[in-house]
């Protein structure tokens, strides 16, 4: 690690506009910013990001997506993300079509425009013109890269359902109780009718759950400390507590 650090540094000024600006950054200590800096470089250093339709992948974009990605892992290691090498960034939305299985078992095939994609042993897959959203000009609750990285942590079992490796000093029963209370009174409350109080997408299923709570988490804890705060205290336990906290003066979300 000392060796890719003092060879292989980050480009200096890619790693202040993004540590400045990013809104899921703001709010560390100089020793976690230091830890953060550390495990970006390691990450560009060990992974390998392509563009497609013609998108030229530049350092600072390499930069602002790997800041954010090992923000998930800071309190946790580059471990967390081994057994996968490729990150892949589309200059926008890009179009999937997947097999989909209705309530009678009819499978027929279904197109959707995505800004991220995590395939659990295989790349992340993100749309450039998201990530500069919401690295730049990003809203409470909302952050592509943090999403899918979630996704990432979330498969480690083998499955993106909401059940990621927890840590040893954690109770599996409490996690599972915890969100699923949480889960279940956001769908409750979107199928009254009322708005959720996270983003409605996070009703999806499980795993999806997990990674727009991982994105709230990050970005605007006190949504979750006010709605769920039993889900946010076991969020805290496995990220290893608060990493960051939203701007000064950032208004909480309406829910």
């Amino acid at each position: 690690m000392r060796r890719i650090l003092r060879h292989h540094p980050l480009p200096r000024e890619a790693w202040q506009q993004v540590a400045h600006c990013a809104p899921a950054l703001q709010g560390l200590n100089a020793v976690e910013s230091a830890r953060l800096r550390e495990l970006a470089t390691v990450f560009v250093y060990r992974k390998s990001f392509s563009g497609a339709r013609g998108l030229d992948v530049t350092p600072a974009m390499a930069v602002a997506v790997a800041a954010q990605a090992c923000l998930l892992i800071l309190h946790l290691g580059l471990d967390y993300y081994d057994g996968w090498r490729e990150i892949i960034l589309y200059p926008g939305a890009f179009r999937v079509r997947r097999e989909e299985r209705d309530a009678g078992g009819l499978v027929y095939e279904q197109e959707r425009d995505l800004t991220g994609e995590s395939w659990s042993r295989g790349p992340v897959v993100l749309s450039w013109d998201d990530v500069v959203r919401d690295t730049y000009h990003g809203r409470p609750g909302h952050n592509v890269v943090l999403h899918e990285f979630a996704h990432k942590l979330d498969a480690l079992n083998g499955a993106a359902n909401g059940m990621p490796p927890l840590h040893a000093d954690m109770n599996v029963e409490q996690w599972a109780a915890a969100l699923s209370d949480a889960y279940g009174a956001l769908r409750r409350q979107l199928q009254a009718g009322h708005p959720g109080y996270v983003d409605e997408y996070a009703a999806t299923n499980p795993g999806e759950f997990f990674a727009v709570l991982s994105e709230y988490f990050f970005t605007a804890p006190h949504v979750l400390q006010v709605h769920c705060p039993a889900a946010h205290e076991q969020l805290a336990l496995f990220y290893r507590g608060r990493a960051a906290r939203p701007p000064l003066g950032q208004p909480p979300l309406a829910g």
